[in-house]
C-alpha cells in the first residue's frame, strides 16, 4: 500500500502535466480533456492507496511518514524520479513532508 499506489501508480500523476503541455502545443485539446479525466481518476486511485496505507500504519502502530521514508529507502533505491506533481499528490493525500522526502531522494539519486 505504500509503494505501488503511492510511488509507481502516482508516477502517472507526475507525467500528466508534461504530456498535457505537449498535447496543448500540438493543439490536441480533445486529448487534453481526456487526460484531465484520467488524472482525476488517478488521483482517486492514489488516494485510496494512501487511505489504506494510513489505515494499516494505524493498525500496526506505525508512524506513516517514517514508515513511508523507510520503505522508500529500502525498496525504491534509484527508482524515485522527479519532477513530482505536488498539487495532484497533495490531493491524493500526500503530506508536504512526504513530498519533500521524495524530492530529497530524487536529488540524492541525481548526484
Amino acid at each position: 500500500m505504500a509503494l505501488v499506489p503511492r510511488v509507481l501508480e502516482a508516477r502517472g500523476l507526475d507525467a500528466t502535466p508534461l504530456i498535457v503541455d505537449k498535447l496543448r502545443a500540438a493543439n490536441d485539446l480533445r486529448m487534453v480533456e481526456i487526460l484531465s479525466i484520467i488524472e482525476r481518476d488517478e488521483i482517486g486511485h492514489v488516494a485510496i492507496g494512501t487511505r489504506w496505507f494510513h489505515h494499516l500504519c494505524a493498525q500496526r502502530g506505525l508512524e506513516p511518514q517514517a514508515t513511508f521514508r523507510t520503505l522508500l529507502r529500502e525498496h525504491m533505491r534509484g527508482r524515485v524520479k522527479g519532477p513530482f506533481h505536488r498539487a495532484a499528490r497533495e490531493q491524493a493525500g500526500f503530506s508536504a513532508a512526504e513530498l519533500d522526502e521524495l524530492d530529497a531522494l530524487d536529488k540524492a539519486e541525481s548526484r
